[in-house]
């Protein structure tokens, strides 16, 4: 296993990741072990320890076993089909009402997981995925325990049985709605000097080789960067080093003087990415297209591309993209 603590000096995370007993994290957005998660949780100040939020989707799993005091907040609450278009996100005053029910909290740390397994499996895009949703709420303290529940038992830290709920949250006064995009801002955005356009999905869906979209394809001049690119192999709950993976981003044209534009098939996969590009990489204008393909696709109006697209080599600097022909 990596060492996750190398990871976080890298990026500038946590510069003093390394908790005792008696000490607290300053707020902020990232990544944090097992064994530091667990110092939190096990704080002698019941005030001083975090909510803990259980993302799976299914619940059988939580039921089978989960971190201690971690509440149950399946992903998929957050969303619901709106005018014909299924899984876009809830109503603001409806998402307020599940999160403050879910015990989220302005003024304390949120440690998010799901399950890691290799590929199919997928559970950290719910994980990211309420991550983005809490931090478009206005929550500042927020961690995704790096290799999720497999790397916590890996460790042999305690799982339990027992249900917990957290008491009623508070949510900030102030929210960050700009960190999302409708689908008229990205058409206004796209293709303008320095601004990418990417799309998370694997390459198969991208190019329109897949059984599953209302309409084949992407939005035309995305670029396209599979979000698993970013995790291990072994466990797609654990989070590739920054250095790793940075000639990778670079070449696709993902660089940290970009606007970037992301999306995917429903959000959840554009959400990982945009969290990595963000608060791992460090970029400093990131954005998620909420609507994502599943909308994109119900809007015929729109033309799509099936051709891979790329960024110009003249036009490289300013980010303008091309179609590969």
């Amino acid at each position: 296993m990596r060492n996750t603590l190398k990871t976080f000096l890298h990026v500038a995370l946590l510069p003093f990741a390394m908790l005792f007993i008696g000490e607290v994290l300053p707020a902020e957005i990232g990544i944090i072990s097992p064994q530091d998660a667990v110092k939190l949780i096990e704080h002698p100040d019941p005030a001083k320890r975090p909510v803990v939020l259980d993302t799976r989707g299914g619940y059988k799993d939580y039921f089978r076993g989960h971190l201690p005091t971690a509440h149950h907040l399946n992903f998929d609450t957050l969303r619901g089909t709106d005018l014909g278009v299924p899984v876009q996100y809830l109503p603001d005053d409806l998402t307020r009402a599940l999160l403050v029910r879910a015990g989220v909290h302005r003024d304390r740390t949120h440690l998010i997981y799901a399950t890691g397994e290799a590929l199919p499996n997928d559970e950290i895009l719910s994980a990211t995925m309420v991550a983005y949703v809490l931090e478009k709420f206005g929550v500042e303290d927020i961690r995704i325990v790096d290799g999720g529940l497999p790397d916590w038992k890996a460790a042999g830290l305690p799982v339990t049985q027992e249900y917990f709920g957290n008491p009623p949250g508070l949510l900030p006064v102030k929210g960050q709605p700009s960190i999302a995009l409708t689908v008229e801002e990205v058409l206004a955005r796209k293709g303008k000097p320095g601004v990418v356009l990417v799309d998370a999905r694997p390459k198969n869906e991208y190019l329109g080789q897949d059984d599953v979209w209302l309409r084949k394809g992407h939005i035309p001049g995305a670029i396209s960067f599979h979000w698993a690119r970013l995790m291990e192999e072994e466990n797609t709950h654990q989070f590739k080093p920054f250095e790793q993976v940075q000639a990778e981003l670079k070449a696709a044209g993902l660089t940290p003087d970009k606007e970037l534009l992301v999306y995917c098939g429903t959000s959840r996969e554009g959400s990982l990415l945009r969290f990595y590009l963000k608060h791992i990489a460090g970029y400093p204008n990131v954005r998620l297209y909420e609507g994502s393909w599943k909308e994109y696709a119900s809007l015929k109006q729109h033309p799509a591309e099936l051709e891979e697209s790329r960024i110009g080599e003249e036009s490289g600097a300013s980010g303008v993209l091309k179609s590969s022909r």
